[in-house]
C-alpha cells in the first residue's frame, strides 16, 4: 500500500490540475477548456449544464484533466480512504478507482466536488473560474427554481433488489479512516425524506454506516431537517419514517442537497435551477418518495421510531474524528436499486473535503440574504472551506461595534453553525484570506473588538472545540471579531491610509505601472 500511495502522490499536483503525467490534454488552453465545458442556453436564456449524471460528469473531468483513473486494485479497508484523503489535502484531481478488492463490477468515484475547479466544471463554467465568479453564478441560479420532471423509469432501476435479496455488503462501502466505527456507504449522498404534516420534501446530506446486511445507522443532528421531522412527527406517532439514500446522482443534485434552506425549502427545485432544467425523478419501489432517475444507487429504507443502533465515531468534515461510538438512528433497508456496474460515490471526509467546498457557497448565500432581510449593510460574505464551515467573513459598507453585534445576534438566533465571524470593511475582499487576516490583525481591537454570545440547544455538535458535555446540551458560543474602523473616526486624520499599491500612489502612476507590467 505504501508504495502505491507514493505512486499516486507522484501523479497529483499540489493544485487541482492535470491528473496524469501521461495525460495528452495537459497543454489545454483556457479557450479549449471553456469549449470542453460546454454550456447552452434555452429560449429563455437560462444556462443549461450538458451532463445529467455522474458518468457524464466523470467524462467532463477527464476532458479537462481533473480526473485520475486508478486502474490498479485498491482495498476498501483504509487504502482507498488514505488515497482519497491525500488527494483532498493536495487539492488534487478527482479519483475513479476501477478495481476494488472483493468487488468485481463495482467502481468508486471519490471527491467529486472537493475543489473549486470541479465545482466550476459541474456548473458548466471554465475550470479556472475564480471563487467569486463561482459564488456569483450560484447566487444567480439559486434565484430561479425549476421543478423536477417525473418519469416512469430510469437508469437507477436497472437492477432492483427487495427484502431478502438485499445485502449491503454487495456494495464496496469503505472503511474510510482508521478508528471509524464501521464501513460508511453514505458520505456523498442525498437523503430524501418528507414532512408528513406539511408535505414538503427535504434533500439533505447525512452520513450512514453499514450495520448489517439490511441495516444502517446514521447521525442526523436533532436540529437538521431530517432529525427535526423524525423527532417531531414520526417518533411521537410511533411510525417508521421512509427515506431514500441516493448515491451518485448528478453532482448538482448533491450541491443542492447541501443548501442551507429553511424548513420547507425545495432542494429538488434548486437542483433544477442550478442545472437549468428540471431534474428527472422516479418513484421509489417501496414508498412514494421521488428520487433522481439517473442516480447510481438508491437505498430505500425506513428509520425505526423505537430503536437505535451504534454509530460512529467517524472522521468528519471539521477535520477531526467525532467522539466515541454512540446511539444513532437505526434504519431497516427495504430495497436497493442501482445501475449496472454501479459507481459508488464517496467523499473522503476530513480537512478540505467535498462538504466544506459545496457548503461554502450555500452557507454564504444564506448568511448574506438573512443579513439583508434584517437591514445589515452587507456587501459580501465568504465561508472559506479552510474553516470547515465554522467561520465566515462578512464585508459591510458601514462597520463598527453595533453592526458587528447585530450580525452576531442574527446569525446565532436559530441554528448556530458558525463559531467564528470576521466582520471587515467593504474595501476588504472577503475572498482574499490574506487581506482578511491583515484586517483582523491590524483593525480588531483586542478589548472592544471582540463580541461573544453563548447559547444552549442550537449549537453545532460537530464543533471540535466544544466539550462532550456542551455537545450533549447543544451548548456553545460564537465570537465575532470587529475588523472595521470605528464609525466615529475621522477619515481625514484618524483612519490611516493603507500602504498598498492601489491606495497610497496616484492613480496616474498606478495606470502607468500596470500598463507596463510593473516595469517603468
Amino acid at each position: 500500500m505504501q508504495n502505491f500511495l507514493y505512486d499516486i502522490a507522484s501523479k497529483v499536483k499540489l493544485r487541482d490540475g492535470i491528473s496524469s503525467q501521461k495525460n495528452p490534454l495537459k497543454h489545454l488552453s483556457c479557450n479549449m477548456i471553456e469549449q470542453a465545458v460546454k454550456r447552452e442556453k434555452n429560449a429563455k436564456g437560462v444556462t443549461q449544464v450538458e451532463w445529467k449524471d455522474t458518468r457524464q460528469f466523470i467524462d467532463a473531468l477527464a476532458r479537462t484533466g481533473d480526473l485520475t483513473v486508478v486502474e490498479k486494485e485498491v482495498h476498501w479497508d483504509l487504502e482507498i480512504g488514505a488515497i482519497g484523503r491525500l488527494a483532498c489535502e493536495r487539492q488534487a484531481p478527482g479519483l475513479w478507482f476501477k478495481r476494488i478488492t472483493d468487488y468485481p463490477g463495482c467502481t468508486v468515484f471519490m471527491n467529486p466536488l472537493a475543489t473549486w475547479r470541479r465545482v466550476a466544471i459541474a456548473l458548466g463554467l471554465a475550470a479556472e473560474s475564480s471563487v467569486k465568479k463561482i459564488y456569483r453564478e450560484y447566487e444567480e441560479r439559486e434565484g430561479r427554481l425549476i421543478p423536477p420532471v417525473t418519469v416512469s423509469d430510469g437508469p437507477c432501476k436497472e437492477i432492483v433488489k427487495r427484502a431478502d435479496q438485499v445485502d449491503l455488503f454487495d456494495l464496496p462501502a469503505p472503511m474510510l479512516h482508521e478508528g471509524d466505527g464501521g464501513r460508511y456507504i453514505g458520505t456523498w449522498d442525498l437523503v430524501v425524506s418528507r414532512d408528513p404534516a406539511a408535505g414538503w420534501v427535504n434533500w439533505g446530506i447525512y452520513r450512514f454506516m453499514v450495520y448489517g446486511a439490511r441495516r444502517l445507522t446514521g447521525f442526523p443532528r436533532p436540529t437538521s431537517h431530517l432529525g427535526k421531522v423524525f423527532l417531531d412527527h414520526y417518533v411521537p406517532a410511533a411510525r417508521p419514517m421512509p427515506i431514500a439514500i441516493v448515491i451518485g446522482a448528478d453532482p448538482l443534485c448533491h450541491l443542492a442537497a447541501s443548501a442551507t434552506y429553511r424548513l420547507g425549502g425545495d432542494e429538488a427545485m434548486l437542483a433544477g435551477g442550478l442545472r437549468g432544467s428540471g431534474v428527472e425523478v422516479v418513484r421509489c419501489e417501496t414508498s412514494d418518495l421521488m428520487v433522481p432517475a439517473t442516480a447510481e444507487i438508491v437505498i430505500e429504507a425506513e428509520v425505526l421510531p423505537d430503536a437505535v443502533g451504534l454509530e460512529g465515531p467517524y472522521g468528519e468534515y471539521p477535520g477531526y474524528r467525532t467522539g466515541e461510538m454512540g446511539n444513532g438512528i437505526l434504519c431497516r433497508v427495504k430495497a436497493v436499486t442501482h445501475r449496472r456496474d454501479p459507481i459508488l460515490t464517496i467523499d473522503a471526509t476530513g480537512y478540505m473535503d467535498d462538504s466544506a467546498t459545496i457548503t461554502s457557497m450555500s452557507g454564504a448565500l444564506a448568511i448574506k440574504r438573512r443579513l439583508e432581510r434584517h437591514g445589515v449593510p452587507v456587501v459580501d460574505v465568504y465561508v472559506p472551506p479552510e474553516g470547515a464551515v465554522h467561520a465566515a467573513v462578512v464585508a459591510v459598507s458601514r462597520g463598527g461595534p453595533e453592526v458587528t453585534r447585530q450580525i452576531l445576534e442574527i446569525l446565532t438566533s436559530r441554528r448556530a453553525l458558525l463559531s467564528k465571524i470576521f466582520v471587515v470593511d467593504g474595501d476588504v475582499d472577503p475572498f482574499d484570506l490574506g487581506r482578511v487576516l491583515h484586517a483582523f490583525a491590524t483593525k480588531c481591537h483586542p478589548v472592544t473588538g471582540v463580541h461573544v454570545v453563548q447559547y444552549t440547544g442550537r449549537a453545532n455538535t460537530l464543533t471540535p472545540c466544544y466539550s462532550q458535555e456542551e455537545r450533549k446540551r447543544q451548548a456553545g458560543g460564537t465570537v465575532a471579531f470587529d475588523c472595521t474602523w470605528p464609525p466615529g473616526w475621522s477619515r481625514e486624520w484618524e483612519v490611516p491610509v493603507k500602504a498598498t499599491f492601489d491606495s497610497i500612489f496616484p492613480e496616474i502612476l498606478q495606470r502607468k505601472v500596470t500598463a507596463s507590467g510593473g516595469e517603468t
